[in-house]
């Protein structure tokens, strides 16, 4: 469904540019959770949104390609890779309220997707989150950052994308909202052809809720593994290496 071959990320410095990835290659499959784990600052993000291209061009370059259904989205038109990200592939930011514009009520959202109520109401319920009498007249300011998380992740819902990707989504969240999101994924990517990319340094989370895993470290991302794969592989020294020294990966 979509496959990234990207030779570089880097950043802009004062003193020339800084290599933040580099030689990243991955394929995400039809009807699956991959997960990306790995300690903060090792460039999870920068990855997640180099994909479709929200990375600042002014402060980051990109060389390499990204196909998603056969076509790279690096060379696409302004016009269809806007319509991609409207459609085709969704994020679930980790500081999901700078999503949304502060001048605007949420029920504008909402009113932007869909007219099936009953289909609102179910998630907005599921997610315990208040409901739309309320919820509609409220900005995104007024929310907590676990909320506008669970909000996002509900839009995106409504939206039916055939790719999920999702930034650290149980940071602001307690373990019970985290069991919500964890069967609400395994529901999705059994739809249709449906695929889901998770970024994340809760390895208990992933391990729970994933198909496959690969980490990040050293500006490379390994090859994914199957979950029981993973966390008994002895040949790979980074990856042991990585596994010892995070027993259990910091948040």
């Amino acid at each position: 469904m979509l496959k990234a071959e990207i030779k570089e990320i880097t950043m802009k410095t004062a003193g020339g540019k800084k290599v933040i990835l580099n030689d990243v290659k991955f394929e995400l499959g039809e009807n699956q959770i991959f997960t990306i784990v790995g300690k903060n600052g090792t460039g999870k993000s920068t990855l997640a949104k180099s994909i479709t291209g929200l990375l600042d061009s002014y402060t980051y370059s990109v060389i390499g390609k990204v196909y998603f259904k056969g076509s790279d989205i690096f060379t696409m038109e302004e016009e269809k890779l806007l319509l991609l990200r409207k459609d085709s592939i969704k994020y679930v930011f980790q500081d999901a309220a700078n999503s949304f514009d502060p001048l605007k009520k949420l029920k504008y959202y909402f009113e932007l997707l869909t007219k099936d109520r009953n289909e609102i109401d179910d998630l907005l319920s599921y997610f315990v989150l208040p409901d739309k009498s309320k919820l509609y007249d409220m900005h995104a300011y007024e929310v907590s950052g676990g909320m506008a998380q669970r909000i996002n992740f509900v839009l995106i819902l409504l939206s039916k994308p055939e790719i999920i990707i999702l930034d650290e989504p149980t940071s602001g969240i307690d373990s019970a909202i985290a069991n919500l999101f964890l069967l609400k994924l395994k529901e999705f990517v059994k739809q249709n052809k449906n695929s889901v990319l998770l970024i994340t340094q809760d390895i208990l989370f992933a391990e729970k809720v994933s198909d496959k895993i690969a980490y990040l470290a050293d500006k490379k991302l390994s090859s994914f593994y199957n979950v029981n794969e993973f966390f008994n592989k002895k040949d790979d020294p980074l990856l042991t290496k990585f596994l010892n020294a995070k027993n259990q990966i910091e948040v």
